[in-house]
């Protein structure tokens, strides 16, 4: 993982943060205080942020969903993003991180905008969809267990509406996915099948996005 833009040296990664990021206060506190965490590495990095802030506005995203929360940068970006009627369905398994996430979100205001689920993702996933959610989300960011990214990305095929948006963070995996075959490890293996998976895939449009450490973007064409 990374949370820094790969392959930028430290005085050209500065220049992009000082004339890029406009970063809220709000955000700067939580990154700072996600560094000093054992999972900071974990973290999407400021640009990233900000360039799916970009995205939703862009797309004048409304309903997003998000699985994987951390504690709480990406869930944060995307609610202040989000017009005053937003939603954002959150997955994640840790109480433990989100309270973190909590914590940030009731002191920018924007609590009220995400709904909080703390369960396995394919649960929650499988919930919205026998309510009849499919089709009805603008956007989804997947950030969560490598292992389970391909199922998360057909909940999102299902989820999302024709013309939004699937973001899949790390598909670059902090160089590993060009490491030689035999040296690869589970994750990275399911990360590169995805990577594959998804070039392939007629039913949406991509770019894979060199941020960070590799953001996958994914726009849906039609129902599958």
């Amino acid at each position: 993982m990374a949370n820094q833009t790969l392959g930028l040296e430290k005085n050209l990664h500065e220049y992009l943060l000082s004339v890029s990021v406009r970063e809220p206060e709000i955000l700067t506190k939580l990154r700072q205080e996600t560094a000093q965490h054992p999972m900071a590495m974990m973290q999407i990095a400021p640009e990233q942020g900000q360039f799916m802030s970009l995205l939703l506005q862009l797309i004048g995203a409304k309903k997003t969903l998000e699985i994987g929360v951390f504690t709480g940068y990406s869930s944060l970006v995307t609610a202040l993003a989000l017009p005053k009627d937003g939603k954002i369905v959150a997955c994640d398994v840790s109480d433990e991180y989100t309270q973190i996430a909590r914590r940030y979100w009731e002191e920018a205001g924007v609590a009220d905008k995400i709904d909080l689920y703390i369960a396995p993702a394919r649960e929650t996933l499988d919930k919205l969809i026998a309510d009849g959610e499919a089709g009805s989300f603008d956007f989804a960011f997947i950030d969560a267990d490598k292992s389970g990214y391909d199922d998360y990305y057909e909940y999102c095929l299902q989820l999302v509406r024709p013309g939004g948006l699937i973001a899949i963070d790390n598909v670059l995996w902090s160089g590993r996915v060009v490491e030689p075959e035999e040296t690869q490890d589970n994750r990275t293996r399911k990360i590169r099948a995805l990577n594959t998976k998804i070039y392939q895939d007629q039913r949406v449009s991509i770019s894979l996005v060199p941020i960070a450490d590799g953001l996958m973007l994914a726009m849906k064409l039609s129902n599958p």
